[in-house]
């Protein structure tokens, strides 16, 4: 027999900031942080408005409003839209440290193509809450596709994480890089290469 689930409890924004910031003030007592300390007494609110207001927004706020664009001269450029370095900001969800990077995203135009800007406000909508770069990557390529009604989309993630560089085996040089072909991208050779020299064949701007 199937018993069903119980509806999952919401909080508002006042009720979330007051219960992360009385949890984080268990833990900076279990550490043995004096909380009379003026440096330190509201830190336990400033962490909780940092995570409900910022870092972990994208799990409450609507998605972004997008709009597309008929792209008249589609038929004269079939060439791929690419932007890079498009900065990432995120919070990977094993340890709850950052991680941070850039993105490449590339498309084939259907008809239509969107604003630049619009490519970084879908990045920063599923990077604000806690991640999996692998993840974050499908996400970005999958929502884009879906916008745009096309096949053919191309994104690919660097990113240094925290829980390389601070603990563990402290390696502050390494980063990860993962990406999600689909359409051409994925079945056209030159197009592959075309994209891949394109977004990592170049001076990568300081993370």
């Amino acid at each position: 027999m199937n018993v069903p689930k119980p509806p999952k409890k919401t909080f508002s924004r006042a009720q979330k900031i007051k219960k992360i910031a009385a949890a984080f003030e268990t833990i900076l007592q279990a550490l043995g942080i004096d909380l009379t300390n003026p440096s330190v007494r509201d830190t336990p609110l400033r962490i909780a408005k940092m995570y409900v207001e910022e870092l972990f927004r994208g799990l409450t706020q609507a998605f972004p409003r997008i709009t597309t664009v008929k792209d008249d001269f589609y038929q004269k450029r079939q060439g791929m839209i690419l932007v890079r370095n498009i900065t990432l900001h995120s919070t990977c969800e094993h340890h709850f440290v950052p991680m941070v990077g850039v993105v490449h995203i590339a498309y084939l135009s259907n008809g239509e193509v969107l604003g630049l800007s619009k490519l970084n406000r879908i990045v920063d909508f599923y990077a604000r809450r806690p991640q999996l770069q692998e993840r974050l990557t499908t996400e970005i390529a999958e929502k884009i596709a879906s916008l745009l009604n096309t096949e053919h989309v191309a994104v690919l993630v660097q990113a240094q994480h925290f829980c390389v560089m601070t603990r563990g085996v402290q390696d502050r040089s390494s980063d990860t890089i993962t990406h999600y072909f689909l359409g051409r991208f994925q079945d056209d050779p030159e197009l592959h290469r075309e994209f891949l020299e394109s977004a990592l064949h170049h001076p990568q701007p300081h993370l």
